[in-house]
């Protein structure tokens, strides 16, 4: 034989109350918990992109100056003449051109006047151009 014991009514309506109002507060809980999870992942993306984009725009502005600098290194070459070129380097923030000893450096003085430092030897002429200065002049101008 089986004996059931039951409570009364107001007892159980409390019990199915309390357990409802719990439920609901566990779905609360965890709708504010998933949101804030939701939140964090979209500052998370949003300064990927943020950086993506940075890095991007640092890229493109290495490659401006990486193009600027070797045309204005083409060009002094040109003024000087290919011909008597012997070599060209680039330390630090000058560039090095390095022509031989009888070469006319009157374009090269013209166009660039004291930023062009030219040291002369019996072997060859030193040129250093400051690219500092160029970079910046030509730089700001775009």
């Amino acid at each position: 034989m089986i004996v059931a014991v039951k409570t009364n009514n107001r007892k159980r309506l409390f019990i199915k109350g309390f357990l409802l109002l719990s439920v609901i507060g566990m779905f609360i809980a965890y709708y504010f918990y998933m949101s804030e999870e939701y939140t964090k992942k979209q500052k998370l993306e949003n300064e990927k992109q943020i950086q993506a984009i940075k890095k991007k725009e640092k890229k493109e502005k290495d490659r401006k100056l990486e193009r600027l600098i070797y045309r204005e290194i083409e060009t002094a070459v040109d003024l000087i003449g290919q011909r008597k070129v012997i070599d060209v380097k680039i330390i630090s923030n000058k560039a090095l051109i390095i022509v031989d000893p009888d070469t006319n450096l009157d374009a090269l003085k013209v166009r660039y006047g004291s930023t062009a430092l030219i040291k002369k030897d019996i072997k060859d002429t030193k040129i250093a151009l400051d690219l500092k200065y160029i970079v910046e002049s030509k730089y700001n101008e775009k």
